[in-house]
């Protein structure tokens, strides 16, 4: 696939099955999160691939996690438990904060999340399935704590890889002048 075919058609694809994404594929999907822009060189990023059983194991983990929260309810518990296992991997994105005199927190934290979206592209190029998801229990300290994460990191995205169940929707195409004007 055309790098700008990619850029210009990629959509999220929620509804995935079996297979993951193979070792050549994965490579090429890290390769590219590798890519991102890094302000200072300083790659304030690492990954955690979740699969197979490891995925009930995060589904505990985040099911805890809303017990914590307070909404202990079955169905909510169930939902969390249901999550990681939406798709056959998952990629948990970390920023890894760095004191740094001349690159601040946020742009370390948008350099990840450009290391996520390098995921997201070089999935839809390999015609591998790929949504970004996030939501409260992303922000959870007990997930973080649960996950191994450092006092400086935190997390960017869960992304879910794998076969598209359906064929992915096609790209809306948006005015470009709804975005962009001219400034002074």
């Amino acid at each position: 696939m055309e790098a700008l075919d990619a850029l210009l058609n990629r959509v999220s694809v929620p509804r995935l099955m079996e297979p993951a994404p193979n070792a050549a594929q994965r490579e090429a999907l890290f390769q590219a999160a590798l890519r991102a822009p890094d302000h200072g060189q300083l790659r304030p990023w690492r990954f955690l691939t979740v699969e197979g059983e490891a995925r009930t194991k995060l589904g505990e983990l985040l099911a805890e996690a809303v017990t914590l929260n307070g909404e202990a309810s079955e169905a909510a518990l169930d939902k969390a438990r249901a999550m990681p296992l939406r798709a056959p991997l998952l990629v948990v994105v970390v920023a890894r904060l760095q004191d740094h005199f001349k690159v601040p927190a946020s742009e370390q934290r948008l350099a990840a999340g450009c290391a996520a979206h390098g995921i997201l592209l070089a999935a839809h190029a390999q015609g591998i399935g790929a949504v970004w998801r996030t939501g409260e229990l992303s922000y959870s300290k007990h997930v973080a704590k649960g996950l191994g994460l450092a006092d400086n990191e935190e997390i960017i995205a869960f992304l879910y890889l794998g076969t598209p169940q359906h064929e992915p929707r096609t790209a809306p195409v948006l005015a470009t002048a709804d975005f962009v004007s001219a400034w002074g």
